[in-house]
């Protein structure tokens, strides 16, 4: 009995979260991308340019560091955020529990199902009175991948989210990512460090959104 009660305080690892095909059609690790491809180069992911994509930084103010990626196509909005993870578990299924939480304790909803990456998050998030037009609450779509040593978080919202063409377009998008993890040791959770694009030609500069 002692023996069964001392395993019960660690836990199993959380299995990794991913579509079986993620390592052919994305989202890609750095190793499984084409080379050759014309990649925006935004430090911890990298962006492929497609015709009506806008590109956002999410800059955090006290530290003035990227914190996010913002991507603007086809009517939807997606954040990206790339974050280290073990090289043998998953984060998703653990954090997608306390996002559920977090929203749960804003006064919004979530609902549970399964998605193009496997399980995902429908939220209706309540909205601060003349922060969006209509109604008082959002709704957003939040997707994860568990990859080689990190994890992808994606949230979806506008036409993405409630249209089944436009979350199509947006979904493709999410799958061209290519998220570079380095060589640097890092806690899993801890943010892969995002930055401004190397090469600024064509590409919009940050934004504070």
């Amino acid at each position: 009995m002692t023996d069964i009660a001392n395993q019960n305080q660690f836990p199993e690892p959380m299995p990794k979260s991913a579509p079986e095909d993620r390592a052919t059609e994305g989202p890609l690790d750095e190793t499984e991308a084409n080379q050759v491809r014309p990649y925006v180069d935004l430090g911890g992911v990298k962006v492929l340019p497609r015709e009506g994509l806008h590109l956002r930084l999410e800059i955090e103010e006290g530290s003035k560091r990227v914190v996010a990626i913002g991507l603007d196509y086809a009517g939807s909005t997606l954040q990206v955020q790339p974050f280290a993870a073990p090289r043998s578990s998953g984060l998703w299924h653990e954090i997608r529990d306390q996002i559920a939480d977090q929203i749960g304790k804003q006064g919004g909803t979530t609902s549970e199902r399964e998605g193009p990456f496997g399980p995902e998050l429908v939220a209706e998030i309540p909205v601060a009175a003349g922060q969006g037009p209509g109604g008082t609450t959002r709704l957003a779509r939040f997707i994860g991948v568990d990859g080689p040593r990190w994890f992808l978080r994606g949230v979806i919202a506008g036409e993405g989210a409630v249209n089944s063409d436009a979350a199509a377009a947006i979904e493709d998008l999410f799958r061209s990512i290519v998220v570079v993890r380095g060589d640097t040791p890092m806690p899993p959770r801890d943010l892969i460090p995002l930055r401004m694009p190397a090469t600024p030609a064509g590409a919009p500069g940050p934004s504070d959104a």
